[in-house]
């Protein structure tokens, strides 16, 4: 639907002056059809009417909503007619909403809890930035009368975080989230597993966070044979992630955890050397990089050991998906495996083309876990070597070396989701000037370069249903600290954010741009790290401290400048 803005707010200086002022309409992702026009709506103190048929997860976010109005504005909201007004209203889809502010009050409509938490986050995001603090705030606590229907252009708009390499404390996980919501993503990707850790609990196998959890050391930058000599780890208990996948819940979010299989697997190896090929001994992966040492795919042991730690994973995690890796699995070992060329024979694969036999045994085991989890309910996503060799039916890729894998996996007839390394990989520099950037992987990846993919480009017209949606990746070997992490995550997410919700047609970068002043402002409101790189302000830590007394500042003369 076409974007239509109508500022017909332009009134003269002095009479401006002596005006309360709305804050300009910056929401990012810009909604699909906006209008705005002459008048504005008081909120402070204004009445609530709360559709009595609203469901108890979309009313305890409205109301969440309502303290924070009160909050910050000093004034209560009393129940009562002529203020806001949140409505069912069953004709809208579940990720849509609408919005209607004019002289009768602030009238909200949808029909599920993510329309409502859209609608808040867009009615947040209308108003001044202080409505993002935690005290009373000097502010024109107005909106413009506007006119807004909105729903997403993609079903899937997914962020991943890596706590494998770089471990994240629960508290960190939740303002990760926080922010998500804030700009209307839904999926949340947790990848808990690789060689440098292991991360999730699991009741049946204590050396998984006894051992698998811990290394005893990590590699400098890129001296690849250096250590610093300092154990690390750290994992969730199942009581710490089902109070994550509610929290995200509570926010529309569904948390997708991944177990990356067969290989990435060292540190499962160092706690249970018996699942490997050579038998060990194995430690936990000090350095960065691929593996020769994965799960033998000829024991049987292995198997036991994966519907194991996916039945527990499921009893936590209610998402349909589960992701089950896939990628950058070494055959070396299963070619001189006794077990696994055996395994081979049995299952008579052959080489055919540029597939080998060992790489039909990694469908095999793709396959035989597919299986394990349809038969619970649940369906696979794997990185896109899933797709070298046969793949079952019902499978969905995740494209991430480039765009190639989503364009052969929607010609296949599987379902994808685009993670193109090259646009949506958060872990690349966003500067040219690497020398004051913190120290990275490598590649180079701008703001604008995000904004400007296009997910449907080489998607033949007829397969482009086969796109679920958007992700980006954020990769932590070299991410360490959560001020760094918001770094490399903010404002990149904000421009992603619009590749997955808007049609391109509604798509505009001067504007998108400009509307970048206003998140800086919630930014500093809500204590975020974020990156200047756009403003030329280049690496970490060129950006200026933000004390209290800053903040304060700027709260109370909206004068802040970097």
């Amino acid at each position: 639907m076409k974007n239509r803005i109508l500022l017909i707010l332009a009134l003269g200086a002095a009479v401006a002056c002596s005006k309360p002022q709305p804050q300009p309409f910056s929401v990012i992702p810009m909604p699909a059809d906006v209008t705005l026009s002459e008048g504005l709506f008081p909120v402070k103190g204004a009445p609530v009417r709360m559709d009595s048929g609203i469901d108890e997860a979309s009313a305890a976010y409205i109301d969440t909503f309502l303290r924070q109005l009160e909050t910050v504005t000093g004034k209560t909201l009393p129940e009562g007619d002529g203020g806001f007004r949140f409505l069912v209203n069953p004709n809208l889809a579940t990720e849509q909403y609408a919005i209607n502010v004019n002289d009768k009050g602030v009238s909200v409509e949808a029909s599920a809890l993510n329309g409502f938490v859209y609608a808040v986050e867009t009615l947040k995001q209308m108003l001044p930035a202080e409505v993002y603090g935690t005290a009373k705030a000097r502010a024109d606590w107005v909106l413009p009368y506007v006119s807004i229907l909105d729903q997403p252009r993609f079903g899937y708009r997914g962020m991943h975080l890596d706590p494998s390499r770089h471990f994240w404390s629960i508290d960190e996980v939740k303002r990760y989230i926080d922010v998500m919501t804030a700009y209307k993503l839904n999926r949340f990707h947790w990848h808990l597993t690789d060689d440098q850790g292991w991360r999730m609990e699991v009741k049946k196998y204590p050396r998984l966070t006894e051992v698998s959890a811990w290394r005893d050391g990590t590699v400098i930058k890129k001296d690849w044979d250096s250590s610093d000599g300092i154990r690390y780890g750290g994992f969730y208990t199942q009581d710490e992630m089902r109070e994550v996948v509610a929290y995200a819940a509570a926010r529309g979010i569904t948390v997708i955890p991944e177990i990356d299989l067969p290989g990435h697997m060292v540190a499962v190896l160092a706690a249970y050397p018996e699942l490997g090929c050579t038998g060990g001994p194995y430690e936990v992966w000090q350095r960065w990089g691929v593996a020769e040492d994965v799960l033998c795919a000829g024991n049987e042991d292995v198997y036991i050991f994966l519907e194991d730690v996916l039945e527990e994973l499921i009893d936590i995690f209610p998402s349909e998906y589960i992701h089950i890796g896939g990628d950058e699995c070494p055959k070396d070992r299963w070619a001189a495996c006794p077990k696994c060329q055996a395994k081979i024979k049995a299952l008579k694969l052959k080489d055919h083309g540029n597939i080998s036999k060992e790489q039909e045994l990694q469908c095999y085991v793709t396959a035989r876990i597919q299986a394990f989890l349809n038969g619970r309910g649940r369906r696979i996503i794997g990185w896109d070597e899933i797709l070298e060799g046969d793949l079952a039916e019902g499978a969905t890729v995740m494209s991430w070396r480039g765009v190639d894998g989503g364009i052969e996996a929607s010609k296949r007839g599987f379902d994808a989701i685009m993670t193109p390394n090259g646009y949506v990989y958060f872990d690349y520099y966003q500067g040219l000037e690497r020398d004051k950037e913190p120290f990275g992987i490598g590649g180079y990846l701008p703001i604008e370069k995000v904004y400007g993919y296009e997910p449907f480009e080489g998607i033949d017209p007829e397969a482009q249903d086969h796109i679920l949606g958007v992700q980006a990746n954020l990769w932590t070997e070299y991410i360490a600290t959560p001020e760094h992490l918001e770094y490399m995550l903010l404002p990149r997410m904000c421009a992603l954010s619009e590749v997955q919700w808007c049609e391109p047609e509604n798509k505009d970068f001067d504007r998108f741009n400009a509307s970048l002043d206003h998140t800086f402002r919630m930014l500093d409101v809500m204590g975020y790290t974020y990156c200047l790189d756009i403003r030329g302000k280049v690496g970490l830590d060129r950006i200026p401290a933000r004390t209290e007394d800053d903040l304060k500042v700027y709260m109370e003369t909206k004068d802040w400048q970097w």
